[in-house]
């Protein structure tokens, strides 16, 4: 029964060390053991080893006859002994042993091979690292390379702008009565090969068109469209067909009309498609000369027995979406490389790659207005920043961010593992209805200032907490950006989803997630020393100790028996400190300071980190309550009339009245203006790529895969798929577009009467997608970026490389579950 008690006790990492601990500090050396060879070898031990007291009924007996010892060269220590500070026996097997704090730098020699215990003058390894180091020629063409190629860029975006002009948005109000022919000649110099034409009127829905069969479709009045090219007299002031010499007709564009009952005062649809010219062979009888010139024309009627008014907009030989995907990958190639091998600073890499991103739409005849470009900028997001960045910077110097940090520290009892998951708990429960970036704006000081005190290294504490915000926003539609996007479509409320059963079939999913989150990310730092700055003081002393005395040991030959009664009673010691630096190491792997020091660290933790300005702490934490109170009630259709950013703008300048502040500069100085920066040329960034083709791209390739699947297994597919190209896609692509995105790829494959797919999982698996896929990279969603520029104005710097090791395997982990969810609740169960 003992020995399967020793074993689980062993199992558990629990052995009979108390009893090791708890014994008295007797001699090791029993007095008929000290001959006087024994005492001789006594003697030429360090003085750290022999005058311990284990050893201290050599000192006695030798005192007893002899007299005496010198121990002026000996320092006191905090546990009674002493410690000399003259040079130890060097080990050259180990040389890293050598070099401990008790030893003065100028006192230890080295040789190239082996360590001399005698002190002599050899040649030395050490080098004098205070003389300044001059960069090496290849660090300089290294340099040089990243400025030239730098500038290059500079010089081929600032090229194009002067070359190219702003495309200019043609815009025509018209209508077409019935039984006419409405034409409009395009003014163009060059020949057209295609048309990218913008038509807005009383259309019907593209839900309601997919689910019109051929037989209903040939019941409906429909709208035509279609190009046609014209062979015309140069003379000829008035171009129509009826003057023209030649006519070239493109295949017809249909666009079903709504019911003629709501045609007046509609609401319109609108429609875009790329009209083809497929040169054909001109009329045999038709003669070119040069006072002959072609003209294109767009041509409409209507089989409406009323008149149809429309809107129409078109863009002549439209990039095409080939060359425009390819295009986009190489920017977004460009924008990883200079992020992760961190050649330059990552709001400057985006700001350059989104600059060259606009160069390239020009090139293409795309070149945006300067008020376009703005309005690519998600406002809501970069006010609902601006505006916590302001709370969160005033409401720091009450001291509130300390103090929740020594409540933290009190109430997980200084353990590592309870402070990460009571923290990741939190931001998680917060960010389910708060808006993820506003909980990591709160949630980050907390977690530095808690990691500073503790000696934990506050990155990888950091790392969870932004996983565990971005996990939390998923579960409900006001959580995430991308949720706020997926929620107020309205295909997909027709659908018949709402806040109740959006968060109900979320929730489940993403208790499974933060499971299998914090399993995997404990596995990747099972040993809590890459947790820490450093190793715990009192562990470095008694590894240092335990080094000595075994130094000491095996400086003793194995000859006569004085040498093994000496050097078996130094093996003992060794042993029983090595216990001792078990019963430490296992209990440093729990806590993040050993038991007996917690109590009093504690209480120093409280005397120095304290409520600063307790007025100041009422008044930011009444502009706090209005905001949270406000981001609540957005879950009412009846209040949701003020908007995020807006909410927080509000709170802002509440709390900025009741600071009643005379200088606002030292609050702004605080603000991240980086980080706003950088999610501005990423917005900008994102735009271009969807307008040079890839987000489209994407859902158009996924559409295709999905259609080619067996009806049986089509629904299986169409969740798998959804679920992993728009999590991977996410993790490397802002998640705002791509969701814009793909909620109309889902919203169109749920209403394909031929799919006949429903259209709830697919929510659910891009909901789960686009958010979670966030968690792969740093710029992967907006909560990782808000935080990485926090931390590293607190001095903390995340790299990509950094975030993408332990972010990337723990998003695949989320779609793995995620996924097995899904199947699950829909292919087996049928939820929907």
């Amino acid at each position: 029964m003992s020995n399967l008690v020793k074993k689980v006790k062993a199992w558990r990492g629990v052995s009979d060390r108390r009893e090791d601990l708890s014994r008295s500090q007797y001699s090791l050396v029993s007095s008929g053991d000290l001959t006087a060879g024994a005492l001789q070898l006594w003697l030429g031990l360090p003085d750290e080893v022999k005058y311990d007291p284990a050893l201290e009924q050599f000192k006695q007996h030798y005192e007893k006859e002899h007299g005496g010892v010198d121990c002026t060269g000996l320092k006191p220590q905090s546990n009674g002994t002493t410690l000399s500070t003259r040079r130890l026996p060097c080990v050259a097997s180990a040389p890293h042993l050598n070099n401990n704090f008790h030893i003065l730098k100028e006192d230890v020699v080295f040789k190239e091979k082996k360590c001399t215990a005698n002190g002599e003058n050899e040649k030395k390894i050490l080098e004098d690292d205070t003389k300044p180091k001059e960069k090496s020629k290849m660090v300089q063409v290294r340099h040089m390379i990243k400025l030239t190629i730098l500038v290059a860029v500079w010089l081929f975006f600032t090229i194009v702008f002067l070359m190219y002009n702003e495309k200019e948005e043609i815009t025509r109000y018209s209508s077409v009565a019935p039984e006419e022919v409405k034409s409009y000649v395009i003014k163009t110099n060059q020949d057209v090969r295609s048309l990218l034409v913008t038509l807005r009127g009383p259309f019907l829905s593209e839900q309601n068109e997919k689910k019109l069969d051929e037989n209903d479709k040939l019941n409906r009045t429909v709208m035509s469209v279609w190009i046609e090219k014209w062979l015309v007299n140069n003379g000829t002031e008035n171009v129509t067909p009826g003057n023209a010499i030649n006519i070239q007709k493109a295949h017809p564009w249909a666009i079903v009309l709504d019911s003629e009952d709501k045609i007046d005062f509609t609401q319109g649809e609108t429609r875009t498609s790329i009209l083809h010219w497929v040169p054909e062979k001109e009329n045999k009888n038709t003669v070119r000369t040069s006072s002959n010139h072609s003209v294109f024309a767009i041509r409409m009627s209507s089989s409406s027995n009323i008149t149809t008014p429309f809107t129409l907009g078109y863009t002549v030989d439209p990039l095409d979406m080939s060359t425009g995907v390819i295009q986009s990958c190489i920017l977004l190639c460009a924008l990883y490389a200079l992020i992760i091998f961190e050649l330059i600073n990552r709001t400057m890499a985006a700001v350059i790659v989104s600059t060259a991103s606009l160069a390239v739409l020009a090139l293409a005849g795309e070149r945006p207005s300067l008020e376009e470009v703005i309005s690519w900028l998600d406002v809501e997001t970069l006010l609902l920043l601006f505006s916590m960045m302001l709370i969160v910077a005033i409401m720091s110097e009450t001291g509130l961010f300390d103090f929740l940090a020594v409540f933290t520290f009190e109430v997980t009892k200084g353990k590592i593992w309870p402070l990460i998951t009571l923290l990741s708990a939190i931001t998680a429960i917060l960010s389910t209805f708060l808006d993820n970036v506003t909980t990591v704006l709160l949630m980050t000081p907390v977690t530095i200032r808690l990691c500073e005190v503790m000696d934990l290294d506050p990155i990888p504490v950091l790392m969870s907490m932004v996983l565990y915000s971005n996990i939390g926003g998923t579960a409900t539609p006001v959580g995430d950006p991308p949720n706020v996007i997926i929620a107020s479509n309205k295909a997909v409320i027709q659908a018949g989803i709402n806040f109740t059963n959006f968060t109900l079939h979320m929730t489940l999913g993403i208790l499974l997630v933060c499971v299998q989150t914090y399993f995997q990310f404990r596995f990747i730092y099972r040993d809590v020393n890459k947790l820490r700055t450093n190793e715990p003081r009192e562990i470095q002393d008694l590894r240092h100790q335990i080094s000595i005395w075994r130094r000491a040991a095996d400086s003793l030959p194995h000859l006569s028996r004085d040498e093994l009664v000496v050097r078996e009673r130094l093996e003992r010691k060794v042993r029983k400190l090595t216990t001792r630096l078990d019963a430490l190491v296992l209990e440093s792997r729990r806590r993040a300071c050993p038991k007996d020091c917690f109590e009093t660290m504690l209480a120093d933790m409280k005397t120095k980190y304290m409520i600063r300005d307790k007025m100041l702490l009422v008044k930011a934490s009444v502009a706090t309550v209005f905001v949270v109170l406000v981001f609540f009630l957005h879950s009412i259709p009846e209040f949701n009339r003020v908007s995020l950013g807006w909410t927080a703008l509000l709170g802002a300048l509440l709390l900025l009245v009741l600071a009643d502040r005379e200088d606002l500069e030292p609050v702004l100085h605080r603000i991240e203006w980086s980080t706003l920066l950088f999610f501005a040329a990423l917005f900008v960034l994102m735009e271009a790529l969807s307008k040079l083709g890839l987000i489209e791209f994407i859902g158009g390739l996924t559409e295709h895969v999905i259609f080619q699947v067996d009806e049986s297994a089509r629904l299986a597919v169409a969740i798998t798929l959804m679920l992993w190209v728009s999590g991977i896609t996410s993790a490397f692509v802002d998640n705002i577009p791509l969701t814009t995105m793909m909620v109309r790829v889902v919203t169109s494959l749920g209403n394909n009467p031929t799919l006949n797919l429903p259209m709830m999982p697919l929510i659910w698996s891009l909901s789960f997608g686009a958010c979670l896929g966030g968690n792969g990279t740093l710029i992967g969603a907006s909560a990782n970026v808000v935080c990485a520029g926090v931390a590293e104005q607190h001095g903390y710097r995340f790299t990509f490389m950094q975030f993408f090791k332990i972010g990337f395997p723990i998003m695949l982990g989320h779609l793995v579950v995620a996924n097995f969810y899904l199947l699950m609740c829909h292919c087996v169960l049928e939820w929907h």
